[in-house]
């Protein structure tokens, strides 16, 4: 099992945020991530349908022996997580529950607040673990439909970008929060401008780097670290055309992909 690689999926792209985050704390660990290309966003999609995808995509990885899934989408860890630990036989990790536990644990007036998708804001899933760990907490939430297309149209540096976050954040920062979850694996791309309009005192929490030193924790509790420092193997899948996946890559990953396989999950049950 130690020799097994990781499983990382999300709708598309914006997972590989948390693989970057995995090259960095654990650069030992080989790597198989699937992006759902075919079916994205999730952020919009109902319950039924991410946890029918996510559960389509967690039995190939299970059927490629990996020996941890890491659902590397908000929206998917949000509607499916329950049904992916209860049908999957592999410690599974979601993005929410570390970086709900990374912003209680960074939070000085207890006033946390959340961006995400349309889906992970509507899911509470978020609010509901926040208030689990700490029922003190104020929870205050806001969709950002458009960052996620912003993000891949690569309009971080666009003077509309910085309107849109404006009024997005404008009511987080009137609410006085000094924390804010960036709930969707794109938002890390659009952290400094994010940062910016906050302020010094407010933390900006990255699920991706939570989420990658929650899967160093689980596999070490589970003795399921691979020891030594051999070059680590990389292999990425998705399930319609690679191309614009792999141009978006060098973006989130920081070093670019040199091929994709497609597959169709339909066709291989």
């Amino acid at each position: 099992m130690v020799e097994r690689p990781v499983g990382v999926f999300d709708s598309g792209v914006g997972g590989l945020t948390v693989v970057s985050q995995l090259f960095r704390i654990l650069p030992q660990e080989d790597i198989i991530y699937f992006g759902d290309t075919a079916h994205l966003p999730y952020g919009s999609k109902s319950k039924e349908a991410v946890t029918h995808h996510s559960l389509n995509i967690a039995n190939f990885l299970k059927a490629q022996k990996v020996k941890i899934i890491v659902v590397a989408c908000n929206t998917a860890s949000s509607f499916a997580l329950s049904s992916l630990r209860e049908n999957i036989e592999l410690p599974v990790i979601g993005v929410i529950e570390p970086g709900a536990q990374a912003a209680i644990d960074t939070t000085r007036n207890f006033k946390i607040g959340i961006i995400g998708t349309e889906g992970t804001i509507k899911s509470r899933a978020f609010e509901e673990v926040l208030k689990r760990i700490d029922k003190n907490v104020k929870v205050f939430s806001q969709k950002c439909p458009l960052f996620v297309h912003l993000v891949e149209e690569y309009s971080l540096d666009k003077p509309w970008t910085k309107q849109i976050a404006e009024e997005y954040l404008s009511p987080l920062k009137d609410e006085g929060i000094d924390t804010l979850i960036l709930g969707c694996t794109h938002y890390p791309l659009l952290k400094e401008l994010l940062g910016r309009i906050m302020g010094q005192e407010v933390s900006l929490i990255d699920t991706a780097e939570a989420t990658a030193k929650a899967v160093k924790r689980t596999l070490g509790e589970k003795n399921l670290l691979r020891k030594g420092s051999r070059k680590a193997v990389y292999k990425f899948f998705v399930s319609d055309d690679p191309e614009k996946f792999l141009q978006l890559g060098r973006r989130f990953l920081g070093k670019s992909i040199d091929k994709a396989e497609r597959i169709n999950l339909e066709e291989m049950k």
